[in-house]
Order: structure tokens, then C-alpha cells, then sequence
């Protein structure tokens, strides 16, 4: 057969694409695991590629890997490092347990590149071999946690930074209006007076209180058990093999890589359960934010309509010049599958058994998921909707002197009891509390403003009225 060349493994003989740098053990996989239809994770295929490379150096030393190979071994990881060969990666995301069909993968890719580099071809596997030097004092066992974790620390930057960019927008927007007094709202009821900057401000502190919470687990994610091999025991691998190559994934990263318990690592993910829980924390608020921002833009004219999103799409294939809400309506829907994923990435963390969890292909890319579609969502929230808000001042003000609320103000100025008749004939007669104050002489209209404006913001005005 032309297009293909034969290659073989314990198993026998195999058909492999002639053009595909990947080998045998590859297309068994593919024909084996037709499930989801989608490939590698960019950021996990980098990180499994920096082991390979890190592992080889770590590796060159008086008995194991020679220079000739590591040299060559380095350069293929070097030219995927920049962009190349990402198409053959190629292992559905649904694997067999602990992911070795896509370390060995990785190791046909590097192994088939490093040999035509030194003169070999595609299949021969000589020099390098994938098994015997590619893969050199590792395992699936060990290399797969390690990769999930790198990927990981490679996307929790991007994550922190979109909800910072929230947060600083919600800032801006707090700042902006901190004088908008509006009517607050408890049970979804009519409450005291408040301001659109403080419930703005809340939302960003909210936020960079769940992005501070994310940034807190890169030193335990580069805790790594890279050199456990199979099974914790560090079997086969060259002298201070674990710290070298924590050591080199260091200085390649950037990252606190360090090596930890080389067992319990491949054992538990906790580490890993701890940042998909701290993600679902953040989709839970954001969640609550996003229905917010819905409530606060419902109507326009039958709704709250306190504040008008930006238009991005016509909003009915039927009712002509409605706009909806879509960019936090795609909000919440992003953050209901986030916390699909957590639930089972909680499920696999426990699905471990003795020596491994196998269960870390789809843990892994449940926690990539996550982190790349709330990434995505909210930097498309905020630079499509949330810089572009309009605030309705004249709705604010309409609502919040609309409300029997503001009776409450009244009790420092004329006591509980008169201030309660005030609200009984506002709520029977439909006027507003101003109207009856400055009616009754309580209080002038300009007084009455002040004082809203000073409970909005949380001041107490004492004395009696005007």
C-alpha cells in the first residue's frame, strides 16, 4: 500500500499513514477511540512536549541518554515548541485509562522527527527509539499528571486576567456612578436607597476576590511527581533524575515546578480537584452577576431598565427591534457547563485507585475546558457588553422615589411611627414619600434629595427635618 508504511509492536503489525509522524501505537488509537472528535489541548501537547525535552536533558549523563541523542531529541521538541507538527497530535481527548496512547504519541512524534534529523526515516526508530529514549525513566503514570498540571499553570494567568479585566471594568463603571442613587432591592422587593457604583463595586470586588483565589493554587500545581515512574517507586530512571527534571521544566517554564511525593502524585489529585473547585466558585459568581446585569437590563419598558446593554445581534427572527441580553445569557450558559465539568472532574478525583487514577485524560481536558471557555466568555462579556453599558439615570430616579422604601429614611427625622403612616399612605395612595413629606410640611424637596442621596451612600444625617 502506497500511502502507508508497516510498522510493528508487541501486538504485530500495524498500517501507519506514510506521511504521519506519528507511529503504531498512534493509529491503533485512532481506530480504537472514534468517541469525541476532538484532539489534544494546545497547552497539553506543550506541556507533554516540555517533559520530553526537560526529561532529555535531565537524562544525558555518564550511562543513559548520549548527547548525540538528546541533542536531537531537544531539537524535534523545540520545533513543536514553535508551532509545528500540532497536527499530529492526533489522540481523541476519550482515551484508554492514564492517557498512554497520547504519550506515546508524543513519543513517536519526537522520536520519528529526531531520526530524519539525523539522517534515519519515519517508522525505523533508530537511533532514537520512543520507548527507550524519548520516553527514558518515564511513564504514562507520571508524565500525563505532570503534563495536566503544566497546562494548567500555562492557562491560570489567562483565566486571573479575564476576571481582573472584569473586575476593572466594573471599577470604572463604579466610579462612574457613584452618584446614580437607585432603588435597592432585597427578596426582589423594594428596599433602602443605594447607587449603581456601589453595587458595580461590589461586583468587582467580588471578582477580584474569586481571581485571587485562582492565582493561589499555582505553587501546589507545580508540585509535580515527574521520575515516579510506574508506580511512585522511581524505577528506571537515572540518578537525581526527579529533581533534575523538575529543576529544567523550571527554567523553561517559569513556573515553581519542584518535585514532590513522586507516589502520592500520580495517586491524587487534589491539587487538581482544589483549582477546578476555586473555577466553580468563580462560574457561581459570575453566574449571579450576569443574572443581575439581565434583571437590571430587562424591558426596556417592562422591565427594571435601569441600565441598556449593547446591541450585538437582532434579538428575534419575528418581533423587529428586539434586543436581547446575549452576551450574559452566553455568560450563564458557559458557566452551567463549568460547573458540569467540575462535577466530573470531583468524580474522577475520586474514581483513583491504588497506585494511579486513570481516570486523567477526561479530568484533564474537563479542566481545560473550563478554564478556556470562562476565559473566553468573560473577555467577550466585558469587551462586547460590559464597557459599552448606558445607565438610564432618569429610571433610576423615577424607581427609587417610586419606593415605600424610602420611608425608612424618615425615622431619624420624625420617628418610627409617623414615618410607618408616611409609607401605609404612600402604599394606599400611590405617591410617592416625597410628595406626602413636602405635602405635610416634614421636610422641603431639597432637603428630602440630600438625604437620599446620603443614605445611598451610607451617611446618617441625624437632626430634625426642614
Amino acid at each position: 500500500m502506497a500511502n502507508f508504511r508497516t510498522e510493528k509492536d508487541s501486538l504485530g503489525e500495524y498500517q501507519v499513514p506514510q506521511d504521519a509522524w506519528y507511529g503504531i501505537q498512534t493509529a491503533r488509537a485512532i481506530d480504537n477511540f472514534p468517541i469525541s472528535g476532538r484532539r489534544p489541548d494546545a497547552d497539553f501537547i506543550r506541556a507533554h512536549v516540555l517533559i520530553k525535552l526537560a526529561a532529555a536533558r535531565a537524562n544525558c549523563q555518564p550511562g543513559w541518554l548520549p548527547a548525540e541523542k538528546r541533542d536531537a531529541i531537544v531539537a524535534a521538541c523545540e520545533r513543536i515548541l514553535q508551532g509545528e507538527y500540532l497536527d499530529q497530535f492526533v489522540v481523541d481527548r476519550f482515551q484508554a485509562g492514564a492517557g498512554t496512547s497520547h504519550n506515546m504519541n508524543t513519543n513517536e512524534v519526537v522520536a520519528n522527527l529526531a531520526n530524519v534529523a539525523l539522517g534515519s526515516e519515519k517508522g525505523a526508530y533508530r537511533p532514537v527509539n520512543p520507548n527507550d529514549d524519548v520516553n527514558m525513566g518515564q511513564s504514562t503514570n507520571d508524565t500525563i499528571p505532570t503534563a495536566i498540571r503544566l497546562a494548567c499553570l500555562a492557562k491560570l494567568p489567562r483565566l486571573v486576567d479575564a476576571a481582573e479585566n472584569m473586575a476593572i471594568e466594573f471599577e470604572r463603571l463604579a466610579e462612574r456612578e457613584k452618584d446614580t442613587v437607585k432603588s435597592g432591592r432585597t427578596h426582589l422587593q423594594d428596599a433602602v436607597p443605594t447607587t449603581l457604583g456601589i453595587e458595580f463595586a461590589a461586583y468587582a470586588w467580588t471578582l477580584r476576590r474569586a481571581a485571587a483565589n485562582l492565582a493561589s493554587c499555582r505553587e501546589k500545581l507545580g508540585e509535580i511527581g515527574l521520575g515516579g515512574s510506574a508506580a511512585g517507586t522511581a524505577l528506571n530512571t537515572s540518578p537525581g533524575y526527579p529533581e533534575k527534571v523538575a529543576a529544567e521544566l523550571a527554567k523553561l517554564t517559569g513556573e515553581p515546578i519542584k518535585s514532590s511525593q513522586l507516589a502520592a502524585q500520580m495517586q491524587s489529585m487534589l491539587d487538581l480537584q482544589d483549582l477546578s473547585a476555586r473555577i466553580r466558585g468563580l462560574a457561581l459568581e459570575l453566574t449571579r452577576i450576569a443574572n443581575d446585569l439581565r434583571l437590571l437590563a430587562s424591558g426596556p419598558r417592562t422591565g427594571l431598565g435601569e441600565i441598556t446593554l449593547p446591541a450585538v445581534q437582532p434579538g428575534s427572527s419575528i418581533m423587529p427591534g428586539k434586543v436581547n441580553p446575549v452576551m450574559f445569557e452566553m455568560l450563564n450558559q458557559v458557566c452551567f457547563q463549568v460547573l458540569g465539568q467540575d462535577h466530573a472532574v470531583a468524580l474522577m478525583t475520586q474514581a483513583g485507585q491504588l497506585e494511579l487514577n486513570v481516570m486523567m485524560p477526561a479530568m484533564g481536558s474537563a479542566l481545560f475546558d473550563a478554564m478556556d471557555w470562562l476565559t473566553n466568555a468573560m473577555n467577550a462579556a466585558t469587551e462586547k457588553n460590559l464597557k459599552g453599558i448606558v445607565v438610564n439615570r432618569e429610571r433610576c430616579a423615577f424607581f427609587i422615589h417610586q419606593s415605600v422604601g424610602l420611608a425608612t429614611l424618615l425615622n431619624t427625622q420624625i420617628g418610627y411611627m409617623q414615618a410607618a403612616e408616611i409609607a401605609k399612605e404612600s402604599e394606599k395612595s400611590g405617591r410617592p414619600v416625597k410628595d406626602i413629606v413636602v405635602e405635610k410640611g416634614l421636610m422641603q424637596a431639597d432637603s428630602f434629595d440630600a438625604l437620599v442621596l446620603a443614605a445611598a451612600h451610607g451617611i446618617g444625617s441625624g437632626g430634625g427635618g426642614g
